[in-house]
């Protein structure tokens, strides 16, 4: 399949093509954002078995967690979570408070090792990411070769904006982070993620006040197909 051919497919093809593809070893993480939502409805439509990997960093909102179990109530998801040191290990190992102080850090423990560790079963990773997202994202292609991760990147949504997000929710009444609704449009942990105004860039809110704009897990030197 020529790279041109994958841009233009839409997210529902790029799956069944991935499905075909990888089979057993295609997977799908989530962080149960508003892109979960979707994904999780779009691959359950689409009749496919792929694998949900659970990205928990153990310091989720309680609302997170409450969309979580309605999606696996509603769809009958089999999740699995890599493991990941509880909070006050990483406190004992790295001082308290750890995203305070070197945020990246902090990510790297707790979302990196653990995606490299859950990844590698796997030869293709679904991944949420949209490109009007945030800058570091808008030039993000459908499919990537990652060499940090040793798999195929997918992203169904690439071309999706946030309208279209809102409106694959409401027409197919998918359960999605109520969060949302109250002024966090992308959320990530407690401590370092707040509500935002509607004039700010849509990731604006996670690590405010600081010049970090990944967690890391999408930064890396990739290889389009």
């Amino acid at each position: 399949m020529q790279p041109e051919e994958l841009e233009t497919m839409t997210a529902e093809e790029l799956l069944r093509w991935a499905a075909e593809e990888f089979g057993e070893r295609l997977c799908l993480t989530c962080s149960w954002q508003k892109q979960s939502s979707v994904l999780v409805h779009m691959v359950s439509e689409l009749r496919l078995d792929v694998d949900v990997v659970e990205l928990d960093t153990h310091l989720f909102f309680r609302e997170t967690y409450e969309t979580r179990d309605a999606l696996v109530d509603r769809y009958g998801l089999r999740l699995s979570s890599p493991g990941v040191i509880t909070v006050a290990e990483q406190h004992r190992r790295e001082g308290p408070n750890l995203w305070e102080r070197d945020p990246d850090r902090c990510c790297h423990i707790r979302k990196v090792e653990p995606l490299l560790e859950a990844l590698g079963p796997y030869g293709a990773w679904i991944s949420g990411i949209r490109r009007d997202q945030s800058p570091s994202r808008a030039a993000t292609p459908k499919v990537q070769w990652s060499e940090r991760y040793g798999v195929w990147k997918l992203h169904p949504l690439a071309d999706w904006d946030e309208k279209r997000v809102w409106a694959y929710i409401a027409v197919n009444e998918i359960p999605f982070n109520p969060l949302h609704e109250a002024g966090y449009r992308s959320i990530g942990c407690i401590p370092c993620t707040r509500p935002i105004s509607p004039d700010e860039e849509e990731r604006a809110g996670r690590w405010a006040g600081s010049d970090k704009l990944e967690c890391g897990i999408h930064v890396e030197r990739t290889t389009h197909v």
